[in-house]
């Protein structure tokens, strides 16, 4: 069975740590890999609080999906993974900030041993296209 999909790779988003693309379209979907909170300029994690982390992976997210040709009200599935379950509530919080006025999607969050580069948290999601 031969799937079309698309890859999409931007440079407003950070590069893939490994051999795999930023996102995956197929069959009018958008599967994003997972983000960590890295400014896209420099490679590093952004400095500052929780809260900023938890933004710029949202921000990274949202430049993977204008650059698949959709937007973060899209979203149809987010699965979130912390290092620390205890930070659920700040995550709750942004969450509710950034999907102000929009149906939020569906959503899992995940407690994980570690994540690369030491970050404290990663989100993948699915939106339509």
């Amino acid at each position: 069975m031969n799937i079309e999909r698309k890859s999409i790779n931007t440079q407003s988003a950070p590069r893939a740590l490994g051999p795999y693309s930023q996102a995956i379209i197929t069959d009018g979907l958008i599967f994003t890999s997972g983000q960590i909170p890295l400014n896209p300029m420099t490679g590093n994690i952004v400095d500052g609080d929780f809260k900023q982390r938890v933004m710029q992976v949202l921000k990274n997210i949202n430049a993977v999906l204008e650059a698949g040709g959709t937007e973060f009200s899209s979203i149809l599935k987010m699965t979130v993974f912390l290092t620390d379950l205890s930070r659920f509530s700040i995550v709750n919080e942004v969450f509710s900030d950034q999907f102000k006025g929009i149906e939020p999607p569906a959503r899992s969050v995940v407690e994980v041993a570690g994540l690369p580069m030491n970050a404290d948290i990663e989100i993948e999601c699915i939106a339509s296209v």
